[in-house]
């Protein structure tokens, strides 16, 4: 089968949406969260524990994939899903935002990007048909187009050629794209450029590709200028087609991604602030090195069904941390996975429900950020 998208219904005070997503791995709503597996693993995390989670869809990626192990080895293993014992849905980015924020000493042409790997200085080059080859390698289920993530700030003229180098990029990569039931995104870009985001949206647009990413924010620029950016772009995107803001997953960021009309988020964060002793709770993250929690023998948050939850105190996380051992890093993802999953399923049944702004003003008056 192909992917199919279904909009089941529009928030009446804001842009928010729910959806139905299919793929050949299984159906979920949406607005959704994907978690990170960049190496064919979401760290620390197995697959048994993300579907007791509740994660119906993941990321892999594309750049760390190519370098190691190979596109080949995991095509000759049947593709990503039996190769990392997933059985659920797969995305894979294209690689080209590892590209130009890891390889050093890299080069772009027309033809596409000549870089050296940073593992061992090789040299390497991505087309659009190559991207789209190693995507089709690795047989996931939404694959996206080679594109460049210009940095911020970058000026107008440098953001303008990259945008209009993206969008033939994008037109080969669906010239080249045979893979049946594997879906191919466009990305929209233009940086902080409203005419630059309009002319890449609507030329993807026309492209008719079956979902749309949304690319080059949370790269630096402050927040207001990122929800600008969405609650100007996502209109101009079909409203029949999956929308999927790329790199984002900060809670409040998902909350006003969703406010504005986005399906798709993915973002790294829950297990990077696992790994560095961070927990996120409904009033904002703790930070489990200080000192206060060495005797709060409570869990991380009392309404909180997670397994971390269940059975381990503050004080426990803490002392783990502090001890340097490596099952902290696993507790504390499955924390914070759980806790975005469930932000995300409250965020679709107030949709259902027709109240979402409540449910964002609610967010914030218990949001406090970081402690």
């Amino acid at each position: 089968m192909s992917m199919k998208f279904t909009l089941l219904g529009v928030d009446r005070k804001t842009r928010a949406r729910l959806g139905l997503l299919e793929t050949p791995h299984g159906s979920f709503e949406t607005p959704v969260f994907m978690p990170v597996g960049t190496q064919a693993t979401v760290k620390a995390v197995s697959p048994e524990e993300l579907k007791e989670i509740g994660v119906h869809i993941l990321l892999s990626n594309t750049y760390h994939l190519y370098l190691r192990p190979g596109p080949e080895i995991v095509r000759e293993a049947g593709g990503l899903h039996p190769f990392m014992h997933w059985d659920g849905s797969i995305l894979t980015d294209s690689g080209g935002y590892q590209v130009f924020s890891l390889a050093p000493l890299r080069s772009i042409g027309e033809e596409g990007v000549e870089f050296r790997s940073h593992l061992d200085g090789s040299r390497h080059f991505f087309s659009p048909e190559k991207v789209m080859e190693i995507q089709e390698a690795l047989g996931s289920d939404i694959a996206m187009v080679l594109d460049e993530c210009p940095p911020y700030p970058a000026d107008y003229a440098y953001v303008r050629e990259s945008g209009e180098r993206t969008l033939r990029w994008a037109a080969r990569c669906k010239t080249a794209h045979r893979l049946d039931g594997q879906a191919l995104f466009g990305i929209v870009q233009g940086g902080i450029y409203r005419d630059l985001r309009e002319h890449s949206a609507r030329t993807l647009a026309e492209m008719d590709f079956p979902g749309y990413g949304i690319g080059g924010l949370s790269v630096g620029e402050p927040k207001p200028l990122m929800y600008e950016m969405l609650e100007y772009v996502t209109p101009l995107l079909p409203a029949d087609r999956p929308r999927y803001l790329m790199g984002v997953g900060a809670p409040e960021d998902l909350i006003e991604g969703i406010a504005r009309g986005v399906d798709m988020f993915d973002c790294v964060l829950p297990t990077r602030l696992a790994r560095h002793g961070s927990a996120l709770v409904p009033w904002g993250r703790l930070n489990l090195r200080n000192q206060q929690y060495a005797r709060d023998f409570r869990p991380l948050d009392e309404n909180c069904t997670c397994y971390t939850c269940q059975h381990y105190s503050r004080a426990y996380l803490r002392h783990l941390i502090k001890a340097e051992e490596l099952l902290v890093h696993r507790l504390l993802s499955i924390h914070n996975l759980h806790y975005l999953v469930r932000l995300m399923d409250g965020a679709r049944e107030a949709i259902r429900q027709g109240n979402f702004s409540a449910y964002r003003q609610r967010f914030y008056e218990n949001w406090k950020g970081e402690e």
